[in-house]
């Protein structure tokens, strides 16, 4: 009798090990030197996530959604490529509920997982929601730093008396102090200065070509795509073929390379310069690596001190300090200002103001070149420099009255470095004063001499930035003046504001009313300049 056939055995299907434990990681949070990835461990799960909760909680670019997008997507293969498990969610797929803690309650429950960890996120509003969601769970769960910052978030406020003003100078040394840069063995600061802002204050003259700015080719369109078809709201220009930002650690590197070599030996000079003809100067655009955290700002700061080192001829003192104090001074002490602020500085408006943001913000269709130039800039590059944000569009919403909020959204969402531990105490307290000077011991403002003087913007404008009054006279003139009038009752007694008021004090009555008059017909047709 003919022996039967066995059916062959169906194919056994690949497990995944059990997990013991499931981490998140946020979408700023791609550090790949972090402890965790020290070694893998088959039972841990690392979660990354798109979601609609990030992306629709303001307006953003849409190079920025595509940049952290782009960035997560590329730290999830190479936490897998080093042997780590990951599972990834994207925006399109069908289990993603478009939440994070929802997301999180489905994966622990499949995964039977016996604990859950995250890193401390940078934002208030995700921090106080992952722990709210971490005390439902009925296993454990712990919050882990994200080992990228220099400074805890209660440094800064314990630095300073309670209620008093955080001074940055103050802030610096302490910090230049606690990690020996930029001193000499006995504590002196090296050069016999401890910033060299004087030095880093001069207009650009034309005469050192700009290096060409890096960028990369990354094709970013299946993202792109995947943002379009989902309905996710963005504005902004992209070339998807192009993405022209680092996205990975090697990609940081390469832009960190090419300021060292081309940008730093004049950084310092013309970092507060504006230039239309040059959109990046010498700047490094280092900032979304840094947010990111691809690179640490460590990691930065002892570069440039090497390369200082290495050759001072080349790369001065007043380069290289001017540079390092954007890192471990500014970078570290906003971080210190939001936790030390929170939540009561995302609600300030000290001087009242409630003008709606005009609508060439979101276009750059005005008459004022300067604003033109720069939103225009931002809205093509996702991108401007520091003076760019505080002197141009920032000074302008400030000296219109615009509300703080929609000043707050605006630089949320328009440029791709924009989170906000950073943007806010540098939007609220610094470019519109809205905390009433914890942070800036003055408003910045300026009249259209300071943008004449430190840009080429005033070539060719439809405004004269010579006449106070009159159809061709600078919106920026009047509306300066008109400013401190209105907030004498605040600014009055600010010994640094003396010389303004008495300024304002020596016009004779009816020129200051004429004055006066025009700010307020400017103030009344924003739309129209």
């Amino acid at each position: 009798m003919p022996r039967r056939l066995k059916k062959p055995a169906a194919p056994r299907r690949a497990t995944s090990p059990p997990t013991h434990t499931l981490r998140l990681l946020l979408g700023d949070q791609l550090n790949p030197d972090h402890s965790w990835f020290a070694r893998p461990d088959p039972g841990v799960l690392y979660v990354l996530m798109e979601v609609r909760q990030e992306t629709d909680y303001v307006l953003h670019h849409i190079q920025k959604v595509a940049g952290f997008f782009a960035a997560m997507r590329a730290f999830a293969r190479e936490l897998a490529g080093r042997g780590h498990r990951v599972r990834y969610l994207r925006l399109d797929d069908p289990e993603n509920a478009q939440r994070i803690p929802e997301n999180l309650r489905r994966l622990l429950a499949r995964e039977r997982a016996g604990r859950f960890e995250y890193l401390l996120p940078d934002e208030l509003r995700l921090d106080a929601e992952l722990a709210r969601f971490a005390r439902t769970l009925a296993i454990p769960a712990a919050a882990h730093d994200t080992e990228h910052f220099l400074t805890g978030r209660e440094d800064l406020a314990r630095l300073f008396p309670a209620g008093g003003r955080f001074l940055l100078e103050t802030f610096y040394r302490h910090m230049r102090r606690r990690f020996g840069v930029l001193l000499l063995s006995d504590g002196r600061p090296a050069g016999g200065m401890w910033n060299f802002d004087r030095e880093n204050r001069r207009p650009y003259d034309g005469r050192t070509p700009p290096p060409e700015p890096l960028g990369f080719e990354n094709d970013v369109r299946p993202i792109t795509a995947m943002i379009r078809d989902a309905g996710v709201q963005t504005f902004g220009e992209i070339d998807p073929r192009r993405f022209p930002w680092p996205i990975d650690r090697a990609q940081a590197e390469r832009l960190l390379a090419h300021f060292l070599e081309h940008g730093l030996p004049r950084f310092g000079t013309y970092q507060d310069a504006m230039s239309s003809a040059h959109w990046a100067l010498f700047h490094s655009r280092l900032s979304f690596a840094l947010n990111v955290k691809l690179l640490h700002p460590m990691r930065v700061i002892r570069a440039a001190l090497d390369a200082h080192e290495a050759d001072p001829a080349r790369v001065g003192i007043a380069q290289v300090e001017g540079f390092v104090r954007q890192i471990l001074g500014w970078r570290e002490y906003m971080r210190g200002v939001y936790w030390a602020l929170m939540p009561g500085l995302e609600r300030a408006n000290a001087l009242g103001h409630d003008r709606p943001l005009p609508a060439f913000y979101w276009s750059g269709e005005t008459g004022m070149r300067c604003v033109a130039a720069v939103v225009r800039q931002s809205l093509a590059r996702a991108w401007a420099h520091h003076i760019q944000r505080l002197m141009v569009t920032g000074n302008f919403a400030l000296l219109a009255g615009v509300h703080p909020d929609e000043v707050d959204a605006w630089y949320l969402g328009v440029y791709i470095d924009a989170v906000q531990w950073v943007e806010l105490p540098n939007t609220r307290a610094m470019s519109q004063f809205a905390d009433g000077g914890r942070v800036a011991t003055k408003p910045y403002v300026s009249a259209a001499n300071y943008l004449r003087r430190m840009s080429d913007y005033c070539e060719g404008c439809r405004y004269d930035p010579a006449q106070r009054t009159g159809e061709r006279a600078c919106p920026f003139n009047a509306l300066y003046w008109d400013f401190f009038h209105r907030h004498r009752g605040l600014l009055g007694r600010n010994p640094r504001l003396a010389l303004v008021y008495r300024g304002l004090d020596r016009m004779g009555a009816a020129a200051r009313r004429e004055l006066l008059d025009h700010a307020g017909r400017l103030r009344a047709g924003l739309e129209r300049l």
